[in-house]
């Protein structure tokens, strides 16, 4: 029970110390369980580990517990599928995913079979679990970087869409092991196999999808037991599908997430933020205990070999897939030189791996599989998810800087809050040329910016997933126009990091209101005292007005003569920037222009 505890809070600790250093979770995960599985040999007497994996599930119980729990993370991951914004997405996206599979596939599979002398099975085996990245690993690292949106864009779909795909090859590879024997042609019967697994994981998948679908959509469940119904029925989809036919659970869940990715149920993205952190409990206890199995004697197998494998999965191998990838796109060589910098390994990488190197270990002598091989796998698979998260994840930032594609200061602002206000400023700016995102939980305010022609965001603008469903490349600023005050801070809090303190406004607090002694901070919006209702009802009775301004001073004129009853909103520059009023004053040059409200006789 200790041991099983101590998982769960190194887990946690482990997310908590990724979000402060700002790098992937996988990181300090894998040099956690590391440390307490086989570098803790070297310090106790017995040469016992302080934490060991096999000790806390023993068998088919560990092999049980890994499987369901990549199936369940697979299911979160097809939930994020959405063949709508796939076929929005540029051929340099289909090619990169296509071609990069079976390139890495392919050449991953040479590479490992020359230079640590694998066996063509293990080596192409190998191949496999390294063509995923992932999102978990890929999501962090651009919103550190902050590419343009060409790459920001290529990445991260690629990230979200190879994670079952990936995991799809891996299992067909596995298949490949476990159904031929030396020297035999692959037959008919094989290619049968590989048809049943298919097959049975996609009908198993698709009925389960059907089945939560309807209950969802008929209002069949109440709302407290959505989201561990759903638990349950991808659990019993993954055994249901292994029944069938070994190794299709895996396929099952990915096609029910992507099944139900791809219609039109609102109560997805409840059930998405509840997988969401069930993923993230499962990635943290898979993590840490996978990694803890590793023995140093493995460790120590691998050698300058393995090393040579490594760079030449990232200098050679992704290089080669990527311009190849994108012949015909138009990217430069600068864009596509850190596109095939960017490809760090992930969850489903290492899962798979372990998944793979139990069944292959405890039943060496069905598949025909040499004993030494089948027990490098695991360590050799975690050397290159390590390797490229801590080379690739480290060195992005400073290399999309020298290459010179790092995005521009994006003009764009996401208005927190779709109210009568906030959508008559948001039409403006947009009529002005800005992009604008309007986010809201009310299904009736979006549905009126919708109306008006407004890029809207409908949900939970302090959710985790916020920085993966909204795209923020082209979004410099954030502005909380809400009437709740504690939003309004929090959305500024929540924004801080990722935009920049300058960056994010908030209106002015009911106590800020009502305490006139009490200093303005310089993030509130207009700088005055102009709380929701006063700044809604001015707009409705005066509108939005403008002035063109020459000069800071013209400005200063301007405020302290005519001005003193206007409420300035926004500057905008000549080469069309845009600024929030507050605390933070501009400089005017010729050209300028200030967008304000006169305040109404009620203030």
């Amino acid at each position: 029970m200790l041991e099983l505890a101590g998982i769960l809070v190194l887990g946690i600790f482990a997310q908590w110390l990724a979000w402060r250093i700002k790098q992937p979770a996988i990181l300090p995960l894998i040099i956690i369980g590391l440390l307490v599985g086989p570098i803790s040999t070297l310090f106790t007497e017995a040469g016992d580990k302080w934490l060991d994996g096999d000790l806390i599930f023993t068998g088919d119980l560990l092999f049980s517990f890994v499987s369901i729990s990549v199936g369940v993370i697979l299911f979160e991951g097809g939930l994020t599928l959405r063949f709508k914004e796939l076929k929005s997405q540029a051929g340099t996206v289909r090619n990169l995913l296509f071609i990069g599979m079976i390139g890495t596939f392919l050449m991953g599979g040479v590479a490992a079979h020359y230079l640590m002398d694998l066996g063509w099975r293990i080596s192409f085996l190998f191949g496999s679990l390294i063509i995923v990245s992932g999102p978990t690993v890929v999501l962090p690292i651009l919103r550190n970087v902050k590419p343009n949106a060409k790459i920001n864009t290529i990445l991260k779909w690629e990230g979200i869409l190879i994670d079952p795909f990936g995991a799809l090859v891996a299992v067909l590879v596995y298949e490949v092991i476990k159904s031929g024997e030396p020297g035999e042609s692959y037959t008919f019967e094989m290619l049968q196999e590989f048809f049943i697994t298919v097959s049975s994981g996609v009908v198993a998948g698709a009925i389960s999808a059907g089945i939560l679908w309807y209950l969802l959509a008929k209002n069949q469940l109440p709302k407290y037991l959505r989201n561990v119904f759903t638990l349950g029925l991808v659990i019993l989809t993954f055994a249901f599908a292994e029944l069938i036919h070994k190794e299709a659970g895996l396929m099952a869940t990915t096609v029910m997430g992507i099944i139900l990715a791809n219609t039109q149920l609102e109560e997805l993205k409840k059930i998405l933020s509840f997988k969401e952190d069930v993923v993230l409990i499962l990635i943290s206890v898979l993590f840490i205990l996978l990694s803890s199995r590793i023995n140093m004697e493995e460790i120590a197998t691998l050698g300058w070999p393995s090393l040579l494998l490594f760079l030449a999965v990232i200098f050679v191998i992704r290089p080669v897939c990527v311009w190849l990838g994108t012949i015909n796109s138009d990217l430069n060589w600068r864009e596509k030189l850190f596109v095939s910098w960017i490809a760090p390994r992930g969850i489903v990488a290492a899962a798979v791996a372990s998944l793979f190197s139990l069944q292959l270990t405890s039943e060496i002598s069905e598949y025909n599989v040499e004993r030494e091989e089948a027990f490098l796998l695991l360590p050799l698979t975690f050397l290159i998810i390590v390797g490229t998260v801590v080379v690739q994840g480290s060195t992005a930032k400073a290399f999309a800087r020298a290459l010179g594609v790092l995005r521009k200061v994006p003009n764009g602002i996401v208005l927190v809050g779709a109210s009568e206000m906030a959508r008559i400023i948001g039409k403006r700016l947009s009529d002005e040329g800005f992009d604008v995102v309007l986010a809201d939980t009310s299904h009736t305010h979006i549905a009126d910016a919708k109306a008006l022609g407004l890029e809207t965001y409908e949900g939970n603008i302090l959710a985790d997933q916020v920085f993966e469903e909204l795209d923020l490349s082209r979004v410099g600023k954030l502005l909380a126009t809400t009437s709740n005050s504690g939003i309004n801070t929090s959305s500024c809090r929540w924004f801080e990091q990722e935009l920049g303190e300058e960056n994010v406004f908030r209106l002015v607090s009911k106590l800020e209101v009502e305490n006139q002694n009490l200093p303005l901070p310089k993030n509130v919006w207009t700088h005055t005292r102009t709380d929701f209702v006063t700044l809604t009802q001015c707009i409705r009775e005066k509108g939005i007005e403008e002035k063109e301004l020459n000069s800071t001073a013209e400005y200063q004129t301007f405020m302290e003569g005519d001005g003193k009853n206007v409420v300035p909103l926004f500057k905008i520059g000549k080469n069309t920037n845009l600024f929030v009023m507050s605390g933070f004053v501009p400089d005017f040059n010729k050209g300028d222009k200030l967008l304000y409200v006169e305040k109404g006789a009620f203030t």
